[in-house]
């Protein structure tokens, strides 16, 4: 059986997904909570399997609902249902431990599965969730493949032909700049590399690949 407890501030939205889950078999609504403050109450008295978490919730948000509720009890899964989706609340929720995250659009038999598969220690997001997702990990994983990704691309490219040993007047010449911006650029460039001078910068640019050909 798995033992579920349903945290959302509209009642009616409540009553609804209790009907639904305590339909199914296998699944038994064990207690609900209005607020923030009260679902960790009810989950750390109940010790549910699932946790059925509103993200907008009075005198406790549940981003930092559900961090309260896998600190105490980290064996719960925490299933985000909401109406909200930015990336902000995604990754938060994530952060905090949810192993899963729908709309409150989603039909319902794709929440209780979501609610069964929670319960047998699986991790479930919707499809939109899931390619957002898929994006924000592979936009991370090209930042990685790129030199000093805190660099603008402009200074990336000062950095590279102070790398091939150009001078500024040079890189004004080749970049079509002032003098006057190279010069910013450059000492940009040695605060985000937090380097003291050129001869660091450089060579912390040719570590990295910069200024080989």
């Amino acid at each position: 059986m798995t033992r579920v407890v349903i945290a959302d501030d509209h009642p009616v939205f409540r009553r609804g997904m209790k009907a639904l889950l305590d339909g199914e078999d296998g699944i038994s609504v064990v207690g609900e909570a209005a607020d923030g403050v009260e679902a960790v109450a009810v989950v750390l008295e109940v010790e549910p399997d699932v946790v059925v978490l509103d993200l907008h919730m009075p005198r406790l948000g549940g981003v930092e609902a559900a961090k309260q509720m896998l600190a105490a009890l980290p064996e719960v899964g925490v299933l985000v249902l909401t109406m909200h989706e930015d990336d902000e609340l995604v990754f938060a929720a994530m952060r905090a431990g949810a192993r899963g995250y729908l709309v409150k659009t989603t039909d319902d038999d794709e929440i209780v599965r979501a609610v069964q598969a929670i319960g047998a220690g699986e991790a479930i997001f919707s499809a939109t969730i899931a390619e957002r997702m898929m994006g924000y990990f592979t936009a991370i994983s090209s930042s990685k493949a790129v030199a000093f990704p805190q660099l603008t691309d402009r200074e990336r490219d000062v950095l590279e032909l102070m790398a091939s040993g150009k001078d500024n007047a040079s890189i004004a010449h080749r970049l079509s700049l002032s003098q006057k911006t190279v010069r910013n650029r450059v000492s940009a460039i040695f605060t985000k590399l937090q380097v003291a001078d050129r001869a660091q910068a450089i060579v912390a640019a040719r570590e990295a690949g910069l200024g080989s050909s």
